[in-house]
């Protein structure tokens, strides 16, 4: 059973904590408010520190986002779609979300980026490639956050070398709702 924070009871205190957590890593709003409002007795007191923080400019979702985006497709080469969910899941309002995904997003191949995983997948695969493992391979695309048109133009044209005759992508589709 996970025991209730430590409550903090002055705003000095709740504005050492923010900052800690800050140090550890970036946070949007909405998640420093409402980890704020865990360890706070009252919530005037979040506020203030929430205003302090914007203040010193710790805080700015637009800057949080551009962060996010970057990091995200560069280091985990994930697609727009993923990014912009784990935004929105971060409490990231989305004028914020569309105006990073554009700025950051703007000379990045995302059919190079699909290729690149597609070509390191078909390595590690033991055995030929099959239905089965191509829709998986579709599945594991889709949640990267890639757009479906993009995954199927450069599964058929990546696959082209490694199956003489590629399955229908409707068959493929129905195969990983399941």
């Amino acid at each position: 059973m996970p025991r209730a924070p430590r409550k903090l009871h002055t705003e000095e205190e709740l504005y050492e904590y923010a900052l800690k957590s800050l140090m550890r890593r970036a946070h949007s709003v909405f998640e420093m408010r409402r980890a704020l409002e865990r360890h706070a007795d009252e919530k005037p007191i979040v506020q203030r520190v929430l205003a302090r923080l914007r203040e010193h400019q710790y805080l700015d979702d637009a800057r949080y986002a551009k962060q996010f985006v970057r990091q995200r497709s560069e280091n985990r080469r994930q697609g727009r779609h993923r990014i912009a969910r784990e935004l929105r899941a971060r409490g990231v309002p989305d004028r914020h979300i569309e105006a990073a995904l554009e700025e950051v997003l703007r000379d990045v191949d995302a059919g190079a980026q699909v290729r690149k995983r597609i070509e390191r997948k078909l390595r590690s695969l033991r055995g030929p490639l099959d239905a089965r493992k191509l829709a998986s391979l579709y599945g594991t695309l889709l949640r990267a956050g890639f757009d479906s048109d993009t995954i199927r133009r450069e599964l058929r044209a990546t696959t082209k070398r490694e199956v003489e005759a590629l399955p229908e992508i409707e068959d493929v589709e129905s195969t990983d709702e399941r």
